[in-house]
């Protein structure tokens, strides 16, 4: 916890000053420092001047006006009891003015650097913009492409999570959160959201020990190695218990195990939210449910604003251990600088948002992001002399699918679009755009268009026909056609999981019938998980998944059509061939009728059960050669450590990118192991001919599993399968054993 520690001294003047705040605060104020309220003006009760002014809350969200923000904590500081500063909070997931790759397509970059840049320049601008707290990195895994959060993370693999949560964190906080330009980081949701039934947002979640400590666990403890100052618990039921309510997640693991010092807040209104799932029976038994699972902070739902106080008093919370939770709160608001300095310059993030070095930036991450699925005949890259280009699709020019989803209130799209970004790259061409039938979802976003907006009428069925046609058309005259599909932004994110991974709308069929013209096309996928692209896989002979890469994301996508920008991004989850496949994922176990066996056939009987494109795999506009596996020792003692080294080597005549991915397999043991786990990566840029050493560690913490047998963390006796390659399908193989 090098961010929240701190070295003796400090610690010891931050405890002084945190005990003389405890001795003037009253019992309201102390529990005060527990409650987030709304700032927004859509959100009933109280005003947030009446509560703050009588000391009775610690922090305030969904509130992204500066002068409100500084009006608001200039009520704190000067007009309440014991003047301690506001925390201000909001979701600042890829960013705030400058709009940065979603998290899923940041892990497919597989280079931790692009997302700890990338949300260091999403913290100077939040923080310009009066902001201390982002509720970010989200740090789920997810195994089942329905769920629609699936976009907020790092995808399938605990190890892949576990590198890009630490970056994050970093990101976000540097090595000072009293920085004027870094913001607080939040790692959610613990634990397990991303396992919920069915891929259902907030449904329930049944996990064994064992798979929440070595799948689900790992970037959570990444993340507080990293240092990161608070935590957020999850909405849904773990095994039967709320995770705002459970102790055994907050107490038990996350204090007295890992020793977090930080605190946790709860995921919107889910305190209150206990009544409703039967766990608590009115709202002071479910205050004093999350508070005695050590719950710090209630965000939004005033639960604890209304109950903990008579709690106290009654005795049934003591006012020591209220006093334990409160200090937790005031130690980061001292670490963050928030009593030197609490208000903000309002003029601040227009000079930081100017910045060249954002955008620029923005533009790099978008393109170390982004997956070349596909490339049959060397289609791409394409010449710069092409005259007359189609763009096609619904979202062939749309700023909100190019950004994605999760924009801080207020934000209004501005990205570049494919579109924009192919006609900049040829300004003397002819760029047509013909958008099709628009997309939409069956049932409407409740985070959608405010009462304020403009709200645009759905097409009629002869309005999208006619879009139909007048698409075609367009693609009938064009040299070339680039096809722009996937998902809208409200089709991904919370509240939007789905039942299929199909194209939404009539895409596909657009697809067919603009491939059935005969005319080279090309495939730019705009989305915030798999997609089942089964026709496409096998007729679009060049495919890019560019996910939705944020505010220079048009440029980017041009940048690598043209050539401008060599693919190098890798996938950080399986694609499944149908979203009645998923859950899918790599890392599973053997069964006695192995995928390797020779009478092995499908388990399912309909159709092919492997995935469509592997976890791990990315094209690339040159070739790789990955050779010369060796294992530095072919026996080690348990908690030992050897080491695994690989040559790759530019093969082409293009300078590229190169992701060498090492896995390993424990062929025996008291449990069964999954038949391949990602242990290292190292994303390599080679010019043509160019040959470089790969070197990873395996020791304990590699090789080493939480046991369902022994109850315990293990490393055990046994033979180990190692490989080396570019994709979890890697066929170069070594192996070494582990005695006692």
């Amino acid at each position: 916890m090098e961010n929240t520690n701190g070295n003796s001294m400090e610690s010891s003047a931050v405890a002084e000053r945190i005990e003389a705040l405890l001795k003037r605060m009253s019992l309201d104020e102390k529990a005060g420092q527990l409650v987030q309220i709304s700032g927004a003006p859509w959100t009933a009760g109280s005003k947030p001047e009446d509560v703050i002014r009588q000391g009775r809350a610690g922090s305030v969200l969904w509130l992204n006006d500066i002068k409100r923000i500084n009006e608001l904590q200039r009520i704190a500081v000067e007009e309440s009891p014991s003047g301690i500063p506001l925390l201000f909070a909001l979701d600042v997931i890829h960013g705030y003015n400058t709009i940065f790759p979603v998290p899923l397509a940041m892990a497919s970059s597989w280079d931790p650097s692009v997302a700890e840049q990338s949300q260091a320049a999403a913290a100077v601008e939040a923080r310009a913009a009066g902001l201390h707290w982002t509720f970010g990195p989200m740090l789920d895994i997810a195994r089942d492409a329905r769920w629609g959060r699936i976009v907020e993370g790092a995808g399938e693999d605990p190890f892949l999570g576990a590198a890009m949560a630490a970056a994050q964190v970093k990101g976000f906080q540097g090595t000072d959160i009293s920085d004027p330009e870094r913001i607080i980081a939040c790692a959610k949701h613990f634990a397990g959201y991303g396992a919920a039934d069915g891929g259902r947002d907030y449904d329930p979640v049944f996990l064994p020990e064992a798979q929440l400590r070595n799948v689900y666990f790992p970037p959570f403890l990444a993340a507080l190695k990293a240092g990161v100052g608070t935590f957020m618990s999850a909405y849904m039921d773990l095994n039967n218990v709320p995770a705002c309510a459970n102790g055994w997640l907050l107490r038990d693991v996350l204090r007295k195990e890992w020793n977090f010092k930080g605190f946790v807040v709860s995921d919107a209104f889910s305190v209150g939210s206990l009544v409703t799932q039967g766990h608590a029976r009115d709202r002071k038994d479910a205050a004093l449910r999350s508070f005695r699972a050590g719950l710090n902070m209630d965000m939004a739902s005033n639960t604890y604003l209304e109950n903990i106080p008579d709690l106290v008093r009654s005795g049934e919370i003591p006012e020591e251990e209220l006093d334990g939770m409160v200090r937790s709160v005031l130690t980061l608001k001292i670490r963050a600088g928030l009593f030197e300095h609490p208000y903000t310059d309002e003029t601040l993030l227009e000079k930081v948002s100017a910045r060249p070095g954002q955008r620029n930036l923005a533009r790099t991450a978008a393109g170390r992001s982004m997956v070349l699925l596909r490339n049959e005949g060397g289609l791409l890259p394409l010449s710069k002399k092409l005259k007359n280009i189609a763009v096609i699709g619904p979202l062939a020019d749309s700023s909100e699918a190019t950004e994605g989803p999760w924009m801080v209130f207020g934000h209004k799209p501005a990205a570049a679009t494919v579109f924009e970004g192919i006609s900049a790259k040829l300004p003397d061409a002819n760029i047509v755009c013909a958008p099709g039938p628009e997309i939409y979802r069956r049932t409407p976003h409740p985070f959608g268009e405010s009462d304020t907006a403009e709200k645009k009428p759905l097409q009629t069925s002869e309005e999208a026909e006619s879009a139909f046609r007048t698409a075609v058309e367009t693609a009938e005259k064009a040299e070339l056609v680039v096809m722009v599909l996937g998902e809208n932004a409200d089709m991904s994110g919370e509240f939007a999981s789905c039942g299929s991974l199909d194209l939404p709308g009539r895409q596909e069929e657009l697809l067919e019938t603009i491939y059935a013209l005969g005319k080279p096309v090309v495939l730019v996928l705009l989305n915030g998980r798999p997609l089942s692209i089964n026709w496409a896989a096998e007729h679009i002979p060049a495919i890019l998944e560019a996910w939705e890469p944020g505010t220079e994301g048009g440029n980017a996508v041009a940048d690598i059509l043209f050539g401008d920008t060599n693919p190098g991004g890798k996938l950080p989850v399986c694609f499944p061939r149908s979203g009645s496949h998923a859950p899918l994922y790599y890392a599973r176990t053997l069964t006695h009728a192995p995928e390797s066996s020779p009478n092995y056939r499908s388990r399912y009987w309909d159709s092919p059960t492997t995935p469509l494109y592997p976890f791990g795999f990315g094209l690339s506009y040159t070739t790789f050669a990955i050779g010369n596996l060796a294992v530095s020792e072919k026996r080690i003692k348990v908690g030992g450590t050897l080491t695994v080294t690989v040559d790759v080597q530019n093969t082409g005549k293009t300078t590229g990118d190169e992701v060498v991915q090492l896995y390993i397999h424990q062929k025996w043991g008291k449990d069964s192991r999954p038949m391949r786990e990602l242990k290292g990566f190292e994303r390599v840029a080679l010019q043509p001919g160019e040959t470089k050493k790969v070197t990873f560690k395996l020791g304990p913490e590699e090789l080493r599993y939480w046991s369902t047998n022994a109850g315990r963390w293990i490393q055990e006796s046994s033979a180990f399968d190692v490989w080396a390659g570019s994709s979890s399908l890697a066929e170069l193989h070594s192996a070494f054993e582990v005695f006692d």
